[in-house]
Order: structure tokens, then C-alpha cells, then sequence
């Protein structure tokens, strides 16, 4: 694709000037892009928004409407794994969107609303009183949101062994309070695989919500201090940094590229994205012997969610380690689409998120499964509100006690 930017003053705008540039607009990206099937609008597909902030660049101008555009993406990135030109789509809409902000501001009522999410949801402390007191509500509010309001999971024990072998884990900011079973059931399976994990004090949410909602520099203090947090134990020899949310697992490993132009933090977000792994990469890795039969050949239906997929190319890694372990996977028609969560999409686009979460069921319940597999905690979540089958992280059914899977508590 051709561009006349003739303003490439920030180190920005010449790199969405080279993404466009690889854009051969082929139009390959309308088939796998969920929101284009919905809307049938070319400005809702990766190839329109492309056009759309090419022209943003060019101009210096934007509108309410490219804005709206913008904000209908997914940022799935399933049309990055459709692209024959690996154009990096992800990074562009990122882009794209922080500058919109500028050329196009927002309504008070819009700004409000973000500020409050991004005040919120990444700090644990702040997301803990917000989500006791919604729970206190919940019999008084409308069925719909109150069906976004995660129901009490109870918490399980952590192992207390100390192996050679130790990793760090991020406990996030949502995990904790929502599915803190994750952690503790990923904590319980690597120690049979003599592994230790490992929390840092002092580390928090990823950066992921302020990315994606055009606050980067909110973002990069957050990795910063999260590398603050875990380079003490990086030089005491941990092995590996393990992510249980993809979608965490794929912000870490952008570190190295978000803080390339920090002379402080260059080196060590480089050696932080190279040390992080999805938990799936990692016990793929290991020896699943003893394993190798607790699935006892249960129906478990995985929802491969786009970070894994289409952010961090690892597509069927979990469906594969189910199948090692003895499961039987239902199929799921277009597992390549979004079901909806998106981080903070299913506030901000309810009515769309919410076609997609009944499509993505529909898919993901057709095969009549006794578990949905999810390796993501907002996938988990948004399936969880409207689900008929049990949501569970895949990591829950590597346990030998699968059978007695921790149930939410009503």
C-alpha cells in the first residue's frame, strides 16, 4: 500500500507508516474478521480501519466515525493470522487508536466511563471493593448486568515444596479475585512436575487494559514495575516467567518491543519477553506420563482464545495437552472467531460482545461437552455469565482430582 504521511515526527507514526506500507489490501482478513461478519461493513473490517487511519495520518484529521470504527475492533487479531503479508495489525489499531484520541476527543460521558475502568480494574485492591459491593447488589440489578458480575470461586490450597526448578508466575489484578483456582491449580501440577512457583512482590497487572485503551504511558509504568519486581528473582535463577491468562502472556511478551526506546529498561524487557511463557507452551515441554490417563475420555469442549491463537501463534497447544491426558475434545465450528470479552469490550461494546459470546456457545455447547476449556481469564468469565456447561482454565483438568473440579459458588 502506498502512503504520503509526510509528518513522521514520532517514532509512532513511522511505524504504523511501515505497517500500512506491507498492507497489500487483498481483502484475505474480511473472512476471519468477526466483526465484519457481523456488521457486513468494510469499515468494520481490518482492510476499512486500515484505510481509515491511513487516511488519519495523511490528513491530521479523524471523526467521531473513524473513532467508532476504531473502537469496534475486537483486537482479536485473527485477521494477523489470515494475512499472507504479516501485517502487524495489532500494533497499527494500537496506534491508530491513541492518536484518534487526539484528532477526535471523546464525549464526557465516554471519558468518564474509561477513566473509571482504567482507575479500577488493573489495581486488585480497587477492583476487590467494586466487585464485593456489585455482588452485594446483584439481587437488585438487571439480569444482564448481572450476569457479568463473576459468581465466588472458592480458593484452594498451594503447594509448600521447594524444588530446584523455580519459575515466577503473575498473579494479575483480575485473576485473583475471579478464578483464583488458576493459579493454585497451575502451582499443584507443575510441583508434580518438580517446579516451583513463584509470586513477586510488588508486581501487578500486565498493562494490557491501559494499552489497548490508548493510555501507553499508564502502560509502560506498569511494566516497569513489574520488572522492578521480577529481576531480583531473574538473577537469582529463575527459570521462566509462566503466564495462566494468555492475554497476559502475550502484553509480557511485547515488553522488549513497548520499551525498546527506554535506555533504563531496554535489556531488561528484552530478557523478561524472551523468559515468558504461556503455561501451555511450558508444560507441552514436560514429561506427562503420570498424567497421560485422568481425562478418562470426558467430552471437554476448548475455547482456543485469540491471544493464544493469533497473538502468540500457539493454536492447538491446549487442545493438545488434553488429548495427552486422556480427553476427549468436542469439535467447535470457527474456533478462529472472538467470543466477545476482549478485555474491556464487553462494557464498552455490549451489544456486539454479546453476539458474539451466543455464537461462540452455541459453537462451543453444540458437541454436548461436560467442560469448557478456556486459557484465558476474561474468556472464562464471559463464557461463564451465559454458559449452560461449566467454564473451567484447561490447567484445572491436568489435576488428578479432575473429577471434583472446584464449582462456583453461587
Amino acid at each position: 500500500m502506498q502512503t504520503s504521511i509526510t509528518s513522521l515526527h514520532t517514532p509512532d507514526i513511522k511505524e504504523a507508516d511501515a505497517i500500512l506500507r506491507s498492507c497489500v489490501h487483498c481483502g484475505f482478513c474480511t473472512a476471519t474478521c468477526p466483526t465484519y461478519q457481523l456488521l457486513g461493513s468494510e469499515l468494520d473490517s481490518p482492510r476499512g480501519r486500515i484505510y481509515l487511519i491511513k487516511e488519519m495520518l495523511e490528513t491530521g484529521q479523524a471523526t467521531d466515525k473513524t473513532r467508532l470504527h476504531l473502537d469496534r475492533c475486537l483486537t482479536c487479531r485473527s485477521c494477523e493470522t489470515t494475512c499472507p503479508s504479516g501485517v502487524r495489525y495489532g500494533r497499527l489499531i494500537d496506534i491508530g487508536r491513541e492518536i484518534v484520541e487526539e484528532y477526535a476527543p471523546r464525549p464526557p460521558h465516554q471519558k468518564l466511563m474509561r477513566r473509571a475502568m482504567l482507575a479500577t480494574i488493573p489495581y486488585t485492591a480497587r477492583m476487590s471493593v467494586v466487585l464485593s459491593l456489585a455482588r452485594m447488589m446483584r439481587p437488585l440489578l438487571p439480569r444482564q448486568l448481572r450476569s457479568k458480575i463473576p459468581a465466588t470461586q472458592r480458593i484452594t490450597p498451594t503447594p509448600t515444596t521447594s524444588h530446584a526448578r523455580r519459575m515466577l508466575v503473575l498473579e494479575g489484578c483480575v485473576q485473583p479475585l475471579t478464578t483464583p483456582n488458576t493459579n493454585a491449580a497451575a502451582a499443584r501440577v507443575l510441583d508434580k512436575l518438580g517446579i516451583s512457583l513463584i509470586t513477586a512482590k510488588g508486581a501487578g497487572c500486565c498493562g494490557a487494559l491501559n494499552q489497548h485503551m490508548s493510555d501507553s504511558d499508564g502502560a509502560r509504568a506498569m511494566m516497569r514495575r513489574n520488572i522492578d519486581a521480577w529481576w531480583p528473582h531473574i538473577e537469582q535463577g529463575a527459570e521462566a516467567i509462566v503466564m495462566t491468562a494468555s492475554g497476559c502472556g502475550l502484553m509480557v511478551k511485547d515488553y522488549g518491543h513497548a520499551l525498546k526506546g527506554d535506555v533504563a529498561y531496554a535489556g531488561k524487557a528484552a530478557r523478561i519477553s524472551a523468559l515468558t511463557l504461556d503455561l501451555s507452551e511450558l508444560i507441552s515441554r514436560e514429561n506427562l506420563d503420570n498424567f497421560a490417563h485422568i481425562g478418562q475420555g470426558r467430552r471437554i469442549a476448548c475455547q482456543s482464545s485469540c491471544t493464544l491463537q493469533h497473538g502468540q501463534k500457539l493454536g492447538g497447544t491446549v487442545e493438545a495437552l488434553l488429548r495427552r491426558c486422556g480427553y476427549q475434545l468436542t469439535p467447535v465450528a470457527d474456533s478462529h472467531l472472538c467470543c466477545g470479552a476482549a478485555g474491556s469490550y464487553t462494557l464498552t461494546q455490549p451489544e456486539l460482545s454479546g453476539q458474539l459470546l451466543d455464537n461462540k456457545l452455541a459453537a462451543l455447547q453444540a458437541g454436548k461437552p461436560e467442560f469448557i476449556a478456556s486459557a484465558n481469564v476474561g474468556c472464562q468469565m464471559h463464557l461463564a455469565s451465559k454458559s449452560s456447561v461449566p467454564v473451567v482454565h484447561w490447567i484445572e483438568l491436568l489435576e488428578t482430582a479432575s473429577n471434583n473440579l472446584t464449582r462456583e459458588e453461587k
